[in-house]
């Protein structure tokens, strides 16, 4: 089932204790690009088809990488993506939508999304030994 825009927005911004919905839209377009660029076929199609239509659009769009990014360098990307933010900030914001997505994904989903990335992205998840 897809999350409706406003309560994933609500989520982001809660857990990334934002000020404004615009600043948890723009960390979720920054990790989700991200994210996008590390997964593959029918599973990046089924965590789309769980996320509101904008944000799905940007996973099936991402960003391109030439190697899977370890989770250190995924926030490391994600600090450099975001203007102002640092590796702390950006780690706070990658907890925050990862966090929201995996939630829309359900376990059975997010086992399959984790199977696809370089391994500690449970944690970046807030899933920690899901796999």
């Amino acid at each position: 089932m897809t999350v409706r825009r406003e309560t994933f927005l609500d989520q982001v911004k809660e857990r990334g204790r934002y000020d404004t919905v615009q600043e948890a839209e723009r960390a979720a377009r920054v990790v989700l690009a991200l994210l996008g660029a590390h997964l593959v076929g029918e599973v990046r199609a089924r965590l789309a088809a769980r996320l509101p239509e904008g944000f799905a659009l940007i996973l099936l769009n991402p960003l391109q990488s030439a190697e899977p990014l370890s989770p250190e360098r995924f926030v490391r990307a994600t600090a450099a993506w975001i203007e102002g933010a640092t590796e702390r900030t950006a780690a706070w914001d990658v907890s925050a939508v990862l966090s929201t997505a995996a939630d829309a994904a359900g376990d059975d989903l997010l086992k399959e999304v984790l199977l696809q990335l370089p391994a500690g992205y449970d944690l970046l998840f807030g899933r920690p030994r899901l796999t």
